[in-house]
């Protein structure tokens, strides 16, 4: 056990139970779902911070975003779209919290559930935790392309990583900010997941996971990942396995 987790172990209940959560939230044309996303996220029991960062957005977010900027929200805007993973980095600078957590703008996540995911964490239990979709059997599938691309990435991951984890591409990941602060993030558009998963794995660090809600939208209601961003995520586990 490393010392960082045998800090975490240490730590009493009440002491962790007073962390704060920073919630990044990256942003690309989202101008129908983002008013909704923030008040759920802000309606979510826990003390947090909110950074949105708008990565070039054309379709009118930016305006709305130029109006929810207030002491819990911080609203960063880029010149120009760079993409999610960029976007993230963007937010990890301003991130003050001692447990960060990725959300996206659309509303296929549920934010109640950061309070179980938070709780691994709340106890000393772990440093990085996963919202599992698969677990919910109530939970709908996306499309076919997208579930059996999630399902080959996990495989993949287990096996270069030996993750023992059930859902890599899951987008609620959360981790002690200590620790993804100090991990070098370089990817710049969806490429994120694979790389965090890969360097937080390299590092030693068990991902634990916990079940979540997961509602998905189809690509006419904007979902923006494609096939070759499927593509990017294997090269980007495979390279890190063998790239220190």
């Amino acid at each position: 056990m490393s010392v960082l987790e045998r800090v975490n172990v240490a730590l009493s209940t009440d002491a962790a139970s007073e962390l704060k959560l920073s919630v990044i939230i990256p942003v690309y044309n989202e101008r129908d779902t983002i008013e909704e996303i923030l008040a759920r996220v802000q309606a979510v029991d826990v003390d947090k911070e909110i950074i949105v960062v708008d990565d070039g957005s054309k379709d009118g977010t930016r305006q709305i975003l130029s109006g929810e900027a207030s002491d819990e929200i911080t609203v960063v805007f880029h010149d120009r779209n760079r993409g999610k993973s960029a976007a993230i980095r963007t937010g990890l600078a301003h991130a003050t919290g001692d447990v960060i957590v990725i959300q996206d703008a659309d509303l296929e996540y549920d934010p109640e559930d950061f309070l179980a995911m938070l709780r691994p964490i709340q106890e000393g239990r772990a440093q990085v935790v996963y919202g599992r979709r698969r677990l919910a059997k109530e939970n709908p599938r996306s499309a076919w392309r997208f579930y059996l691309g999630a399902r080959f990435l996990t495989f993949l991951t287990n096996l270069l990583y030996r993750a023992n984890i059930s859902d890599e591409a899951t987008c609620y990941k959360m981790f002690r900010a200590d620790v993804l602060k100090s991990i070098r993030l370089t990817s710049n558009r969806f490429e994120f997941c694979p790389e965090v998963t890969a360097k937080v794995r390299k590092r030693g660090i068990r991902i634990h996971e916990v079940p979540i809600s997961y509602y998905p939208r189809k690509v006419h209601e904007g979902k923006k990942i494609g096939w070759r961003d499927g593509l990017d995520a294997i090269w980007t586990l495979i390279k890190y396995r063998f790239v220190s």
